[in-house]
């Protein structure tokens, strides 16, 4: 990734964006399905935590561990906002787990492993080439856009 920096993070490779990085190192927080995560922008005064259920919209962007990216919400032809179900199905449990811990409007790069992500099948065409080779563990950095409770 152009312009960053690598940094070793509880044993994956981690890449922060110089505008992002602090003098110190961030502390790393661990959610209790192994997701490792540090803050990047802390949530406003009063923050509002999304329960499961609400419809939530994120910005990201997904790293391989070596710095590629290989998804983001900026991408081209993107609407600039990944919407879901917190706890639904639509994106990897690693993302779930994650945003859970989350208050609209804080943003952390979050390091999560195999089981949380593709697993053992990695996301691969039937010919055989693969975007996210099995048991690849992937780095994001996901800022929490909103939160909305679902219609009843």
């Amino acid at each position: 990734a152009a312009g960053a920096t690598a940094a070793l993070v509880g044993g994956a490779t981690a890449f922060l964006p110089s505008s992002e990085r602090a003098n110190a190192a961030p502390e790393i927080f661990t959610t209790t399905k192994g997701v490792k995560y540090a803050i990047l922008k802390e949530p406003p005064k009063n923050p509002n935590y999304p329960q499961k259920g609400d419809i939530v919209a994120i910005e990201y962007t997904g790293y391989l561990a070596n710095g590629q990216i290989f998804d983001s919400t900026h991408a081209q032809g993107k609407s600039n906002a990944e919407l879901f179900i917190l706890g639904g199905d639509a994106v990897i449990p690693g993302l779930n787990n994650v945003v859970e811990q989350m208050a609209v409007g804080e943003k952390v790069q979050a390091i999560i492993p195999p089981d949380m992500a593709f697993g053992d099948k990695g996301l691969c065409l039937e010919g055989g080439d693969c975007l996210i080779k099995p048991g690849a563990t992937l780095v994001y950095d996901v800022f929490l856009k909103k939160s909305s409770i679902p219609p009843p």
